[in-house]
Order: structure tokens, then C-alpha cells, then sequence
């Protein structure tokens, strides 16, 4: 099912696929515009891993976010907040979530 506004999973904000995505979802439910099928599942599954990479509070980011960060600033705001992975950490996440997590490129 095709939801406008929410991006591909493998869209990237930075060198992060998925991330875009979570905050789609973010904003889609404060807009009332996520499905009800998805929202059973917010900030838990490939949210919940994103947040535990980033080493960040899923809430404390959707405030963030809801408070009108770009995505841009929202993802720095994580890398201040919790942690600023290596390059090499971001391939890797990229590809559990590619190939780990059966998202298919």
C-alpha cells in the first residue's frame, strides 16, 4: 500500500536508510494521516532498532521532531544527543536493515 508522505525505507537522511521513514510516521500520526495498521507498531520493530542505534529516546525524538526539525536537524540532534556513529558503523547499519532485516533494495 502506497501512503503519501512516507518515504521508501531506503531513503536516506544522511548516510542512514530507515531513519526518514520513522519520522514520516512521526509527523503522519500528529497530522492524523498514518494508517491505523502502522500505528500499532510506532517506536517499536525497525524504529525501536533505529533509536537503539542511535542510542536516543524514541519520544524524546518525536518531540524533537514534532517541534519542526528538518530531518537534517532532527538526525544531528541524535548525533548530539545519544551518539554520531563512524562511517563504517552507518554501512553496517545500512546493510543489516538492506539484507539483516529483510528490506529488499
Amino acid at each position: 500500500m502506497k501512503i503519501e508522505k512516507l518515504r521508501s525505507c531506503h531513503d536516506k537522511v544522511g548516510e542512514l536508510v530507515y531513519f526518514g521513514r520513522m519520522l514520516d510516521k512521526m509527523r503522519l500520526m500528529a497530522e492524523g494521516g498514518l494508517p491505523e495498521d502502522y500505528q500499532v507498531n510506532l517506536g517499536k520493530g525497525f524504529d525501536e532498532r533505529c533509536v537503539s542505534f542511535l542510542r536516543v529516546d524514541y519520544d524524546a525524538l518525536k518531540a524533537q521532531v514534532l517541534s519542526g526539525l528538518s530531518d537534517e536537524e532532527a538526525l544531528a540532534w541524535c548525533f548530539r544527543e545519544g551518539r554520531q556513529p563512524s562511517a563504517e558503523e552507518m554501512e553496517i547499519w545500512n546493510e543489516f536493515m538492506w539484507n539483516g532485516a529483510g528490506m529488499m533494495r
